[in-house]
């Protein structure tokens, strides 16, 4: 039965790309490969007995409660139309600087990630806001697509990234079994909070090299980024700079300095970002009725397709694992040449490949499971292979001609703009980002040396 969970992972990879619902691909498939198993002999039922427990445990894990809140807070602060006044102050701010506008979308999408945290909703919101106006003040088109689409992806990775949450409950859950597996039975935990330390100066470091980049290519060709004259419109007050700012600005700090701080667990300070939002919202007077109600079947939405995906992907695990084939990947993984160097490297290119064609919900809640527990019993740190996964994926939806982001601002960019042009303006991005990697690979510490700070782990 050796080639029983192999083709399982392969039909579930198949129907996926069919265009079927992951939740029902991944949750049918292991039931009918189980259905079938059990007929031939060579699948044990008892196993199947485990999936209650684990759908109740789903149901009863508080920290992914933090998910529907956060997804909340960043539809809520999207329908107020945060980024568009963010663009507008950022732009009168920088805008007359040779390459101005760049780096003001570049913190703009900074902001928004840190506000939100959902990749596409800010690669179509920036699309929406800034490419008309680059373009419009002679930006290449090239520049102008890949900082749209570099910067909506800083969701990915700062946070309270979605993401980070989703992450940081499968690598706690991953690690607990790397140590108990290793004979360690008082096993230490991590948790979405180390993530969310541990992603803040990658993060960062990613916005520093993007404005550096755009720096230099302002300074090298100075035609594709213009300088902008300053009109009536783009007089900048304090007064309009602080409307601007505060609001996000106090929002990521309630939230993160409540999480990093150590006086509110995540999803708790998810809550209070919620309700942050919320009151963004009124006091603007972008909340009527109707658009709240978008925001709760918007959330509802989002939510309950994460949940059924995590259902979906608990069964297919428990079923890939009672067929034995996660000691065969232990084994495997462990026999590559270079040791653990060389089983990073291999286990990095597969989430790149696969974040091709699949989201990073699946790949989170279907391969770290199986591979997380196998390269943390080599020595390697929970909150370091994290980010590192993190920074892979963001990096994966960047790269031509499948990624998630070029689709997303291809969807909303004028028909003037070709597919090519939008392809070759990410790859810098996309060699920033693998130089980013790199980068953490070799100095941990980037991702490590926060949450020891503060947590003393």
């Amino acid at each position: 039965m050796e080639w029983v969970a192999p083709l399982l992972f392969l039909t579930v990879i198949v129907l996926l790309l069919g265009g079927f619902p992951v939740a029902f691909s991944l949750g049918g498939t292991a039931m009918l490969f189980a259905l079938f198993g059990v007929i031939g002999g060579g699948f044990e039922s008892a196993f199947l007995t485990g999936m209650p427990s684990r759908i109740f445990g789903i149901m009863t894990n508080e920290t992914l409660i933090a998910v529907p809140l956060f997804v909340f807070m960043g539809i809520t602060l999207e329908r107020a139309r945060i980024a568009e006044e963010l663009l507008e102050t950022l732009s009168a701010l920088f805008g007359s600087l040779r390459g101005g506008l760049g780096m003001s979308v570049t913190l703009v999408g900074m902001l928004l990630a840190a506000s939100t945290g959902i990749v596409g909703a800010t690669v179509v919101t920036m699309g929406l806001l800034s490419l008309p106006t680059m373009l419009k003040r002679g930006y290449s088109p090239e520049i102008a697509t890949g900082t749209i689409c570099a910067s909506g992806t800083l969701g990915q990775i700062i946070p309270p990234s979605i993401i980070l949450v989703m992450l940081g409950d499968v690598m706690s859950s991953a690690y607990q079994q790397a140590q108990l597996s290793q004979g360690n039975f008082s096993p230490e935990t991590i948790s979405v909070g180390d993530l969310f330390a541990g992603a803040l100066i990658p993060g960062l470091l990613l916005v520093v090299l993007y404005i550096a980049y755009l720096i230099g290519t302002a300074w090298l060709r100075p035609a594709s980024m213009p300088a902008h004259e300053r009109t009536a419109d783009d007089q900048l007050s304090l007064g309009r700079l602080f409307r601007a700012l505060f609001p996000p600005l106090a929002l990521i700090f309630a939230v993160l300095g409540s999480i990093l701080g150590g006086y509110a667990t995540p999803t708790e300070a998810a809550g209070v970002g919620a309700t942050g939002a919320l009151l963004i919202a009124l006091v603007r007077k972008g909340l009527s009725k109707e658009r709240l109600q978008e925001i709760m079947r918007g959330t509802l939405r989002v939510s309950s397709m994460v949940f059924m995906i995590l259902i979906g992907a608990s069964v297919s695990s428990l079923v890939f694992r009672a067929y034995g084939r996660a000691d065969a990947v232990r084994a495997m993984l462990e026999s590559l040449p270079g040791g653990v160097i060389g089983a990073v490297l291999v286990v990095m290119l597969m989430m790149f490949l696969l974040g091709f064609v699949l989201d990073f919900i699946e790949i989170t809640f279907v391969v770290v499971p199986i591979v997380g527990p196998v390269l943390l019993t080599m020595g390697l740190d929970p909150v370091w292979l994290g980010i590192m996964i993190a920074i892979n994926l963001q990096t994966s939806f960047l790269t031509p001609p499948f990624g998630f982001a070029l689709f997303y601002l291809r969807g909303v960019a004028p028909p003037e703009i070709s597919t090519g042009q939008i392809y070759r303006g990410v790859i810098p991005f996309v060699v920033i980002q693998i130089l980013a990697l790199i980068i953490l690979a070799f100095y941990p510490q980037l991702a490590t040396w926060l949450p020891d700070q503060i947590y003393g782990n």
